[in-house]
């Protein structure tokens, strides 16, 4: 076996990234300009955030007792120059997060900090590459053995289903970064609304404050989570959930199985 831990090392560093920004596949923050002038308004940023902010999300945004994790948060990573982050901030959230009233400057900077945290998590949970020969050294059939069996792979996947030709679309890292963590699988959610009413469609959008569904028919549906009870099922999950029960052999030889999907 090459390389196990290089390899282990590498992907957690890319599973890493792809939860933290998101199970729907939006691409990571850029680093902000280390200009003396973006370096002053991240330092005022963090000024304001530890006098308003830090004590329910934590000094560095990262979580604390009461506020989630913003350098994980999918809004905080779809949001431009603060057009969500702000709304949040200054409407803050019925029973869960007070409004704060910010200037204008104050707000731009406390925005330019959260970024600046969340650039700096993805960048120390990045690992460097493997070698695509490390990922080549497992054994094709028992790698479908386990596929069909002890993996339980075939329960959601077909070779001549949705993995047909999979290894013509990704090789190396990519390809197994897929096969352990396929963050852009689209999850379904059943939401049961205060009228009782149930509906069931694939999630949209999900973070911490709002759910939106697609319906069968097309039509988008949003609220807010704290006024319906919902289930979401999501695959990546299932794949997650893998982890702890993998070998070494597990991985390498799923990986040569895959590779013969072409």
């Amino acid at each position: 076996m090459r390389s196990t831990m290089l390899l282990w090392g590498a992907l957690a560093g890319v599973l890493w990234v792809g939860r933290c920004f998101s199970p729907y596949s939006a691409n990571a923050q850029a680093p902000a300009p280390t200009t003396p002038e973006m370096a002053a308004h991240i330092e005022a940023g963090n000024n304001q955030f530890q006098q308003k902010c830090a004590f329910c999300h934590g000094r560095d945004a990262a979580g604390g007792e009461t506020g989630p994790d913003l350098t994980r948060s999918k809004l905080v990573h779809e949001d431009v120059n603060g057009n969500k982050i702000s709304d949040v901030v200054r409407n803050g959230r019925p029973g869960r997060m007070p409004p704060f009233d910010l200037s204008n400057q104050d707000m731009s900077d406390v925005v330019a900090f959260i970024h600046a945290q969340q650039a700096k998590a993805a960048k120390e949970g990045q690992r460097k590459g493997v070698d695509i020969s490390d990922l080549q050294t497992g054994n094709a059939a028992a790698g479908k053995r386990y596929f069909d069996g002890p993996g339980t792979c075939a329960k959601c996947h077909s070779a001549t289903g949705d993995l047909a030709h999979i290894a013509t679309k990704y090789e190396g890292l990519k390809l197994e970064e897929r096969m352990l963590y396929p963050s852009d699988a689209k999850s379904t959610a059943i939401v049961t609304l205060p009228s009782g009413k149930v509906l069931q469609g694939k999630v949209e959008y999900h973070d911490e404050f709002t759910l939106g569904i697609k319906l069968a028919d097309g039509t988008y549906r949003s609220w807010p989570v704290t006024r319906i009870k919902l289930k979401i099922d999501a695959p990546q999950e299932a794949h997650a959930e893998l982890f702890s029960k993998y070998r070494d052999d597990d991985i390498h030889n799923l990986m040569a199985y895959l590779q013969t999907l072409r």
